[in-house]
């Protein structure tokens, strides 16, 4: 399996370059030059696998010039029950007949990015050994809150490599601010970005396509990479639980084989729904992709109309992760349904950056709006649905979970599709305490209370157990309090290499 440039197919490499690299020299992304294929067989023998089998399978199927054993160690690593609180890794709650709780946050820092940057240090190791890399590899990361966490507490203290995270200094939620400023290892640096989360992205893209630079790096002895799902080991990896919860669902007998579940995500950099557009490509049976968004709904308006447009309000809200109006992820999908139109794509991302939109072609937008329905919900709506939810269920949700929740009660109410729905759950409802609890306990006072406190107050009001990685850090050291000028990224990254 070879990978191809979103702007360049003329760029054609194997999958460990491209992990080990992250982005193609001129910008692009990488994508397979074709989608595997799985059979209804193999799904059902997936669904006789654990969790961490079922990676090495389907991944095996993408990399490979990975060889079986290489991805067995990496999965069995990368997915140990000490880390996920169990063997099962991505357990799907069932709140009714129809409607499913994908849970992707039980890992090391409570959020759905630990699925894909628990094994992805393990495959750029490999990747570094067999591309025969000899410089150091620098990992330069922008967050919007839960990649970063995941991607330090992941390639901390991994040798031959150095991580440098980049996040949004009134974006993130304090937990999570807490989570990367008190992390640990010798090899990481954390920096907050005086902009939003799309400032904090460019100023790492600027990074990463200035060759004079690259090779000022690379002449002492560094090699840029990436954490991000721009990297196609990051994105590869969320292809799997996709075809878990299906096969979970299948196991214990809620769908019958081969019948069609619709998933539902809520997703600001579109990673995390193009993974669900891999792996309906595949052969998984999924009937709608459901495109959740907050009040930043440049997604929504691009499925509904065709044109993307990121000249718009940049709102700060309760799902601080969405909070995203450049959808890096996109370009790959753009590539696979205009039939691998490297110019074509090249000519949208120019205008992007240019003009700050774009409008696709007809077909486009029609296969577009075949395969997915985008929907939004303000902050109001996404505070009712976390207390219906509560009230209903005695479910508690976060309030990225929660978005999606509600996008798709707008879809069932609109289209009347009855479909066995999965939602893919992003974080754990303890890493937004205030929001959460505002919404289901609406009298509660947060007078002189602190985010400890907090956690507490959520742990007796949802009867939910606080997870130890949060209650710890109570008592962590704040390691980094840097905070930067957007034009000044380079600078903190010159400082932390040398």
């Amino acid at each position: 399996m070879k990978y191809q440039s979103t702007r360049n197919k003329s760029i054609c490499v194997d999958s460990a370059w491209a992990i080990k690299n992250g982005i193609s020299p001129e910008g692009g992304l990488y994508v397979p030059t074709q989608i595997p294929q799985v059979t209804l067989d193999d799904i059902e023998n997936y669904s006789r696998l654990s969790y961490k089998e079922r990676a090495s399978e389907i991944l095996g199927l993408y990399l490979t010039d990975y060889t079986k054993e290489e991805l067995d160690f990496c999965a069995e690593n990368a997915y140990l029950p000490e880390k996920f609180g169990s063997e099962n890794t991505a357990p799907v709650a069932s709140l009714t007949d129809t409607l499913n709780i994908l849970e992707l946050w039980h890992g090391p820092t409570c959020a759905f990015k630990d699925m894909a940057l628990q094994i992805l240090p393990y495959l750029l190791k490999k990747a570094i050994e067999k591309t025969g890399e000899d410089n150091q590899v620098v990992i330069l990361v922008a967050t919007s809150g839960d990649t970063g966490k995941a991607a330090l507490e992941g390639f901390k203290d991994v040798e031959g490599t150095k991580i440098q995270v980049f996040y949004p200094v009134d974006g993130v939620s304090k937990i999570q601010k807490l989570q990367m400023t008190t992390q640990s290892g010798a090899n990481v640096s954390v920096c907050a970005v005086k902009g939003n989360f799309d400032d904090a992205q460019t100023g790492v893209k600027k990074i990463f396509t200035d060759e004079e630079y690259k090779k000022a790096l690379s002449e002492k002895g560094y090699t840029l990479s990436s954490a991000n799902s721009i990297n196609w080991g990051r994105l590869a990896p969320q292809i799997v639980y996709y075809f878990s919860a299906y096969c979970d669902l299948l196991k214990e007998g809620k769908i019958s084989k081969g019948e069609k579940i619709n998933i539902v995500v809520p997703t600001g950099n579109f990673g995390n729904i193009l993974a669900a557009y891999y792996a309906k490509s595949m052969g998984l049976p999924v009937g709608k992709l459901i495109c959740a968004s907050n009040s930043n709904n440049v997604l929504t308006d691009f499925i509904t109309t065709g044109t993307y447009d990121r000249n718009r309000n940049f709102y700060t809200t309760v799902s601080p992760s969405m909070d995203i109006l450049i959808s890096s992820n996109l370009e790959r999908l753009l590539y696979h349904i205009s039939g691998g139109d490297d110019a074509l794509v090249a000519q949208y991302m120019s205008l992007l950056s240019k003009e700050g939109k774009y409008t696709v072609n007809e077909d486009i937008k029609k296969q577009i709006s075949d395969l997915f329905y985008g929907g939004c919900c303000d902050d109001n709506e996404t505070a009712k649905t976390i207390s219906k939810y509560f009230e209903k269920f005695s479910y508690v949700a976060d309030t990225h979970t929660a978005v999606a929740l509600n996008v798709y009660e707008k879809y069932v109410e609109e289209t009347k599709d009855e479909t066995v729905t999965v939602i893919a759950s992003t974080a754990n409802p303890f890493k937004f305490n205030q929001a959460v609890i505002s919404a289901i306990s609406p009298e509660t006072s947060f007078d002189k209370v602190d985010e400890f406190e907090l956690l507490d107050i959520l742990s007796e009001k949802g009867n939910i157990e606080i997870p130890t990685a949060l209650s710890e850090l109570k008592t962590k050291e704040v390691r980094f309090t840097t905070v930067c000028e957007k034009e000044n990224m380079r600078d903190n990254t010159d400082k932390f290499l040398d």
